[in-house]
């Protein structure tokens, strides 16, 4: 029947998983912890996070995995490097490191490209546009915006 079904241009369902659900079985379960982490790598950091709550299969094989938080942390880098270099040197792992700085990295990124350069006063930010930052971070924020 999953064979007729993927001829007919249908999804083909895969084996029933333990327990005799009758539900699609999970992929996670049924491929090697490699094939499954590399499909994960390609989630964004939302999607991956999300992926994660979706069953303790899934959440086990991704908080387990520092490659697939590593990768994300490092494109952060680019943006909030003394940061992420101070978290690392604290001790927090690379999920934990993210996460502290995901959220500033874009907040930061949206500043340095001058997105908010022609915003006349406080009251027309958005409400994404404020997050907690030092005073260095401000500084570089500064000198892009007397360099435009």
């Amino acid at each position: 029947m999953d064979g007729e079904r993927a001829a007919a241009g249908g999804p083909a369902l895969l084996p029933s998983g333990r327990g005799g659900g009758g539900g699609p079985a999970d992929f996670v379960a049924l491929l090697p912890p490699e094939v499954s982490s590399r499909i994960f790598s390609d989630l964004d950091v939302e999607s991956l996070c999300h992926a994660s709550m979706t069953c303790k299969g899934w959440h086990r094989v991704i908080e387990g995995n520092d490659r697939l938080w590593r990768h994300h942390c490092l494109s952060v880098r680019a943006v909030c490097q003394r940061e992420i270099d101070c978290d690392r040197g604290n001790g927090y792992s690379w999920k934990i490191t993210l996460l502290r700085n995901y959220w500033k990295s874009k907040v930061k990124q949206e500043w340095l490209s001058g997105k908010y350069s022609t915003i006349p006063s406080q009251n027309s930010l958005p409400e994404k546009s404020m997050y907690p930052m030092d005073a260095d971070t401000w500084g570089e924020i500064l000198e892009a915006e007397l360099e435009r």
